[in-house]
């Protein structure tokens, strides 16, 4: 009977640690930072508030979006522990009181990263958009 009992508490300890060698290695993987190219690229960045939308071809040598965004002075913001909080693009501020955010898509998809993280390829196609609402 203890014998059976010390094989159960053996095989739970080893699916715990097993669990945790997993856990462990799923982080490692998924909070590597993204792989960037460096070089010349032309990037199109989309900047979209209601019905008005601009379109801008960026050239640049910047290996994250935040770099290419500034060259144009696209983007202002402040800085927070994440990085540029983007409270203004082209010109036009985000207003608080109206619950207005600025939205960053590439082809369509919502950026699970800030700007600064942000790698840039040669082609990227990026959306910048003027949303209300939290």
């Amino acid at each position: 009977m203890a014998e059976q009992k010390s094989k159960k508490t053996t095989y739970i300890v080893s699916a715990i640690l097993a669990v945790l060698v997993i856990a462990a290695i799923l982080i490692v993987v998924f909070r590597k930072p993204a792989a960037t190219q460096q070089g010349k690229k032309t990037i199109v960045v989309e900047v979209i508030n209601g019905e008005d939308k601009q379109e801008f071809t960026v050239h640049t040598d910047q290996e994250f979006l935040r770099g290419a965004l500034e060259e144009l002075n696209l983007i202002k913001g402040s800085e927070s522990e994440y990085g540029l909080f983007v409270t203004e693009v082209n010109g036009v501020a985000a207003d608080d009181t109206k619950q207005q955010w600025w939205c960053f898509t590439k082809g369509g998809e919502m950026l699970m990263t800030g700007v600064d993280e942000t790698p840039i390829a040669d082609g990227d196609h990026f959306e910048i958009e003027l949303k209300t609402g939290w």
